[in-house]
């Protein structure tokens, strides 16, 4: 849906809210009410007529601005340049990932290199990428879908297959509460789509206990990163050895 339409569908509802008709409405604004109806109907009208609604309705733009802005769907991925601006600078990709997990300005600025100006740069342009709506105070509301995943052969997967999981699958996952698990097996296609809900609720709760863990003494706390992938997928070496089916 566009904004005007949002807009629009915005404007009705709040009509409706106000318990008011077309016809009121046409005589507020000294129109016919064929008129209201047309002008409704065709999603068609200039930004004064709305002031003139708005006054009418005893609200302003701004406000109706903020309600279409909810009725958006959320983000589930980004423009391929939008991900080529992400991982061009590498603290910019850092701030989208803690913003994407959920770490407050402050945690972010406590934990990293950022100084202060510089960490509020950062967060405006995901503001601006729609990664997150900044507020006051340097406080923010992602803008992302749950589901929201960069794309599969885009810029910021590119780079992590490139930089990112050599590193983490260097380690000997042999350290105090960590597990390196491959399980592979057949199941059936709607199974396999239950799975992905589940894996992505288990990411969600270690975002969320990220969050409560916050308050912990830095010495009761470690850096932990969760890799969760799941994919039609048999490793080459042995799908050489796979019977024809």
């Amino acid at each position: 849906m566009s904004s005007t339409a949002d807009l629009i569908s915005v404007l009705k509802a709040e009509l409706k809210a106000a318990g008011m008709t077309y016809a009121q409405l046409a005589a507020a604004l000294g129109l016919a009410e064929s008129s209201v109806k047309r002008m409704f109907a065709a999603g068609d009208m200039p930004l004064s007529r709305i002031d003139e609604i708005c006054r009418v309705l005893r609200t302003d733009f701004a406000e109706l601005a903020l309600k279409v802005a909810d009725r958006q769907p959320p983000r589930r991925e980004l423009t391929l340049e939008q991900e080529r601006a992400v991982v061009a600078d590498r603290k910019l990709l850092l701030a989208a990932i803690c913003c994407l997990s959920q770490w407050t300005f402050d945690q972010v600025l406590t934990s990293y290199r950022y100084d202060e100006a510089e960490l509020v740069r950062y967060f405006v342009q995901l503001d601006r990428l729609g990664i997150i709506e900044l507020k006051a105070h340097n406080r923010y509301r992602l803008q992302v879908a749950k589901t929201f995943r960069w794309r599969p052969m885009g810029p910021v997967m590119q780079y992590f297959r490139a930089e990112v999981v050599p590193d983490y699958y260097r380690g000997g996952f042999d350290g105090a509460n960590e597990l390196l698990m491959l399980v592979h097996g057949e199941i059936g296609h709607s199974l396999a789509a239950l799975f992905n809900d589940r894996l992505a609720r288990l990411a969600q709760d270690f975002a969320q206990q990220h969050l409560a863990d916050q308050k912990l003494p830095e010495a009761q706390k470690r850096p932990y990163t969760l890799v969760i992938g799941m994919r039609s997928w048999l490793f080459g070496a042995f799908r050489e050895l796979k019977r024809e089916a």
